[in-house]
């Protein structure tokens, strides 16, 4: 995660600013990375980066479906990084 990170570092801030947050999911830590803007997924990744599912945003802001317990089913949330650029 800590690749990603300094990936979005090297990248122009989004608007709203990045935030990267990991969680506890069905027994697995997993990371959320916000997107850039409107109406895009906010995408769900695995330990080695690859996506499971988008929990929250595209044009509903529900997501992408795959993942429908995520708002309930996972846990122990906690802020890795915020863009403070």
């Amino acid at each position: 995660m800590q690749a990603k990170i300094a990936e979005l570092k090297k990248n122009p801030k989004q608007n709203p600013p990045a935030v990267v947050y990991s969680y506890l999911y069905h027994g697995q830590v997993v990371y959320t990375i916000s997107s850039d803007c409107c109406d895009q997924f906010n995408y769900l990744y695995d330990k080695d980066l690859t996506i499971i599912c988008a929990p929250s945003g595209g044009l509903t802001g529900r997501g992408d479906g795959r993942c429908p317990d995520f708002a309930t089913a996972a846990t122990q949330e906690h802020l890795l990084w915020r863009d403070s650029r």
